[in-house]
């Protein structure tokens, strides 16, 4: 039901005077889009109405194609002959709601400097030359039909040759932190297509898109594509605290969770699970190659064997999916938090019980026969005792502290902190 060509029904091909909304081909693009709203004076550029790409249906979203110097048919005037758009036509915008029109000038776009401005401009559908657009289709030729959905479609500034095309960028609150849309000298950039999503036109016959919907792959891939897109684009929020990846495994600071109704929790990992694991990767890396030496030299045995094949293949495996949850963000461009390496700590604490678990068993191979039987034993209780004590010695930041200033000798968690980076 989400898919807008659910049942859609509408002009296969499109008319000068049909009503449209043009969608960006962009992974994750969103509608061509303009409201009542400014761009801020005092800048570089224009103080025009902005233009934006916006991804929920609106009616902002609405525009009108007009012939470059003639007004549209009249649809109630039956003697009128319906004139269909082709490629390489120059055409108007007609941004419905407010009466401007799609225009560009000279003047550098806000965020992206290096591209024009794009803007609403005009009373009416009344405007200049810079309101002028040549419609292209993708591989076209000046006989084709700009047909909706169906075409891949793309919009040349008359004067300036530039494409009208989204930007990865989003404008600030003054935008209401839409996204931002420019001319792009480039050409070639593939970005600068677009598709007619919803045409309404009532002197042409309405055809069912049902057919033209996306498959289950496409959406899967798309939807993907829109994620990884988004997601590299989050930018910190300003006065906000992060943190960088190599920061998470040494637990070199944490970070404020939340401070409401006096109380103050502070996001940081438990030191001894944190450094232990720490330890533990690097303990693995040796026991797994002392294994290898030993089996290569033939002194383990068939149960040393199976032994070292079901721990220190699982190990292996819990290394890899560390690597592979927590590598990845050295490359990252968006905002990062230190709860990000959390995933990646679960396969590390699992790796740290699988190892315990080998060496304990292995132990008592290597001990007298009179404290091998409880060395298992003993060392677990330990390890889990000392656990539990590190958690209630540092539960109160997870649980909330309620001290205002919790640096002064005498506060109740100043001996908590370990490291001088700990902010709390």
């Amino acid at each position: 039901e989400g898919n807008p060509l659910h049942n859609a029904s509408m002009p296969l091909e499109l008319a000068y005077g049909s009503e449209i909304t043009l969608k960006s081909l962009r992974s994750g693009g969103g509608y061509l889009h303009s409201h009542l709203h400014l761009y801020p004076q005092g800048e570089k550029w224009a103080p025009q109405q902005q233009i934006t790409t916006y991804s929920h249906k609106d009616f902002n979203n609405k525009w009108i194609v007009k012939k470059n110097n003639t007004e549209p048919l009249d649809w109630e005037d039956e003697n009128e002959v319906t004139e269909l758009v082709h490629h390489g036509d120059v055409i108007r915008l007609e941004h419905i709601p407010t009466g401007r029109n799609l225009h560009s000038h000279s003047d550098p776009s806000p965020i992206t400097t290096r591209h024009y401005q794009v803007t609403g401009y005009g009373e009416e559908g009344s405007g200049d030359v810079n309101d002028l657009w040549r419609i292209e289709i993708e591989g076209g030729s000046s006989k084709d039909n700009i047909k909706t959905v169906l075409s891949k479609i793309r919009f040349v500034h008359l004067s300036m040759g530039c494409i009208l095309m989204p930007t990865s960028k989003q404008l600030p609150k003054w935008g209401y932190e839409q996204m931002e849309v420019a001319c792009n000298p480039n050409t070639n950039d593939p970005d600068g297509y677009w598709n007619i999503e919803e045409n309404v036109y009532p002197n042409l016959p309405n055809s069912s898109f049902t057919l033209y919907a996306p498959s289950f792959l496409a959406k899967f891939l798309e939807g993907h594509s829109v994620m990884l897109q988004g997601n590299s684009g989050l930018k910190p929020k300003e006065g906000e605290v992060t943190s960088q990846p190599w920061q998470w495994p040494i637990n070199y600071k944490g970070q404020w969770f939340s401070a409401i109704d006096g109380y103050k929790v502070y996001l940081l990992g438990n030191p001894i699970i944190w450094w232990g694991n720490l330890v533990v990767m690097a303990a693995f890396l040796v026991v797994y190659s002392m294994n290898a030496f030993a089996e290569r030299r033939g002194k383990l045995t068939s149960d040393q064997k199976a032994r070292r094949s079901v721990s220190l293949d699982a190990c292996c495996w819990l290394l890899l999916a560390w690597s592979l949850h927590y590598l990845p963000f050295y490359f990252m461009g968006r905002v990062l938090y230190f709860h990000h390496y959390f995933p990646a700590l679960l396969f590390s604490s699992m790796l740290t019980g699988i190892l315990l678990d080998y060496v304990l068993e292995s132990l008592p191979e290597l001990l007298p026969s009179s404290i091998s039987s409880c060395v298992y034993v003993t060392i677990t209780a330990a390890v889990m005792s000392i656990l539990a004590y590190s958690f209630c010695l540092f539960a109160p930041l997870s649980y909330g502290m309620t001290e205002d200033n919790v640096e002064a000798a005498n506060s109740s968690v100043n001996h908590l902190r370990w490291l001088n980076s700990w902010e709390f």
